[in-house]
């Protein structure tokens, strides 16, 4: 047997009225042929007579007509339907998705996942950004020269005194991986060319090659700045890998919630219109019944009543499945562009409602091992720990020790004067070596100008300083964070409890509502048999017939109840990913050496530098 709703029972009655017929009249479709049943809301008791009196063959044929261009339109699958600019529109696709096919599609396509996804390669910009402090620092340095003297003393080395020097300089200096070392290299050299006769090379080049190493042995050896920032930076990045692990599991957990939403809603329309054959056969009944003059018509007008009520119901029921299929699409499509928003989700699971074993005990150790919000409070709580051990070792001394050596060589054409007194500086030339810049490599090699040095520098505020104050107000921060570490703990258990809890409470409700749907279904049939016998009334039948609907829909709710009590069960333990059977692979990069990350700067004054 097949029923109109309201939307194509109105749209059929425009179709008869377009053709030249003004009553109400309901169809009643079966495989015997089609008949009159009983007018609409608005037909009165004579309405309703004339309509079971007296058939109307013309406009039984419009309607019937009607009815069936509608019903192939509506139907899935069916023919093309025709807009109202009267072209014709495709059918919707029917997309008939499993359970696990609607956690695979929210895992390829959910824009959710898709933005957290970035989250950790932005965390590994961050940590490539705080180990530029590690990289080398190349310093370079290209120029020239000319400067004329003039002779205010004797040893100007002339009247007119003109030199000229070409300088090209390098130097490299990196924070060393280890203890907060910091080297620097550099590599210096120029050529000097004058006509002081003081000179005994001219040209003269001159190389030098120095190191400098600076080692703290108090503030900045065991921590600094950069590897605090480098600590946290890395917690960070796996506090993104488990924002991201979260975001899956919590998404996993709303397209299963919803997915079993849609099936509710689906098998709720199936037992609306169970009930709205239900009350068309009591208005059937009553019909015959009226017609016998066994009946009044007042009790006619309450059976309709009751079958409008019912058929309002299957409207309501059609309205939330559509409403459940839309929050199912959010959570499934990649864009607003998605083909999935023109289709129709056909949910193929149905919930299984035998029990499933739970382990309370086993369930709390696995969620204090794998709960993300428990470990995001344990890495943040390692960040702190490192800013804890930063700002304590602000509180001491700043002790370098720094230690310098340095070559230097000499070249260029030499020369040549009498004697070897100091006098003979200003003697004549007589005579030159010719030489050049590898000259000045080479006695650089040698090794024949050395210096070298090393020296300690200190530094100490007088007093109460702020560091003391940070550092205290770390610690204080760092006992709360542990508390409130414990406090969560304690939510946890809660949660997987009540989380059990809820699960078992489910599943004794399923059995309680078929019982009652059962006792229902035998309340009907006793009523329908004492009414046909003339032991009951209309009101009795009709209040059985809400009962059977209401204990059906308790029995749909208990079902899918268990089964989203049994996820949010998963979700407690943070065992959704298991049960999905998806593996989350972290895209973290390899975590690097550690080093001190001090900045490249000038020694502070009083340092040796050699």
């Amino acid at each position: 047997m097949t029923f109109l709703d309201r939307a194509r029972c109105t749209r059929a009655l425009r179709a008869a009225a377009a053709a030249g017929a003004a009553v109400f009249v309901m169809l009643n479709v079966d495989t015997a042929g089609a008949q009159p049943a009983t007018g609409g809301p608005e037909a009165g008791p004579q309405s309703l007579a004339a309509a079971a009196a007296g058939p109307l063959p013309r406009l039984q044929n419009l309607m019937r007509d009607a009815a069936e261009r509608l019903a192939q339109s509506d139907s899935r699958g069916g023919a093309p339907r025709a807009s109202r600019s009267g072209q014709a529109t495709a059918p919707p696709q029917v997309l008939r998705l499993t359970l696990d096919d609607a956690v695979k599609l929210a895992l390829d396509k959910n824009l959710d996942i898709a933005v957290e996804r970035v989250n950790p390669q932005i965390a590994d910009v961050s940590i490539a950004g705080v180990q530029a402090a590690y990289a080398p620092t190349i310093t370079a340095l290209f120029g020239g020269q000319r400067q004329t003297s003039a002779p205010i003393t004797l040893f100007t080395g002339g009247q007119l005194v003109t030199t000229s020097t070409a300088t090209f300089n390098g130097q490299l200096t990196e924070n060393l991986p280890w203890a907060g070392a910091r080297l620097t290299l550099a590599w210096n050299n120029n050529r000097v060319f004058t006509n002081s006769f003081f000179y005994n090379f001219n040209p003269a080049y001159n190389a030098t090659l120095s190191a400098q190493y600076t080692q703290p042995i108090l503030r900045g050896l065991k921590t600094d700045a950069a590897r605090q920032q480098l600590a946290v930076a890395k917690v960070n990045r796996a506090i993104s890998d488990l924002q991201l692990q979260a975001t899956i599991v919590n998404t996993i957990t709303a397209v299963r919630h919803a997915y079993w939403d849609l099936v509710l809603a689906t098998e709720a329309i199936d037992v609306a219109r169970a009930s709205v054959d239900l009350a068309h056969q009591l208005v059937v009944e009553n019909e015959k019944r009226v017609q016998a003059g066994t009946m009044t018509r007042l009790d006619l007008v309450t059976a309709t009543s009751q079958e409008a009520s019912e058929r309002h119901a299957l409207v309501v029921a059609e309205g939330n499945r559509r409403t459940a299929e839309l929050a199912l699409k959010r959570l499934l499509a990649a864009g607003s562009d998605d083909p999935l928003w023109g289709s129709v989700i056909d949910p193929v699971d149905r919930p299984d409602d035998r029990p499933q074993p739970i382990d309370v005990e086993a369930a709390v150790k696995r969620a204090l091992a794998m709960r993300t919000d428990l470990a995001r409070a344990r890495r943040q709580a390692a960040a702190n720990d490192a800013a804890l051990q930063y700002l304590r070792d602000q509180t001491r001394p700043q002790a370098d020790v720094v230690a310098g050596y340095s070559v230097a060589g000499l070249g260029g054409t030499q020369l040549l004067r009498p004697g070897d007194s100091f006098a003979s500086l200003a003697g004549p030339v007589v005579g030159t070596l010719p030489g050049a810049y590898g000259d000045a490599l080479r006695t650089l090699l040698e090794n024949k100008y050395p210096t070298w040095g090393v020296a300690l520098n200190v530094t100490y505020p007088i007093g109460d300083h702020a560091a003391k104050a940070e550092a205290a107000r770390a610690e204080l921060q760092a006992a709360q964070v542990a508390a409130e570490t414990r406090q969560l703990e304690v939510q946890v258990v809660t949660d997987v409890t009540n989380a059990a809890i809820a699960a078992r409470n489910a599943f004794d409700e399923i059995d309680a509502a078929k019982q009652a749907s059962d006792l229902a279904a035998q309340k009907l049939e006793a009523e329908q048999k004492k009414f046909s016998v003339g032991l009951s009334t209309n009101y009795l039948v009709v209040q059985a017939q809400k009962d059977l609907a209401e204990a059906q829909n308790a029995v749909l709710r208990a079902e899918i109840a268990y089964q989203q009590a049994l996820i949010d069960f998963d979700r407690a333990q943070q065992t959704t990913l298991q049960s999905a059977g998806v593996t989350v692979v972290s895209t973290a990069i390899p975590e690097p050496a550690v080093g001190s990350g001090r900045p490249a700067s000038p020694a502070p004054s009083g340092s040796f530098v050699p």
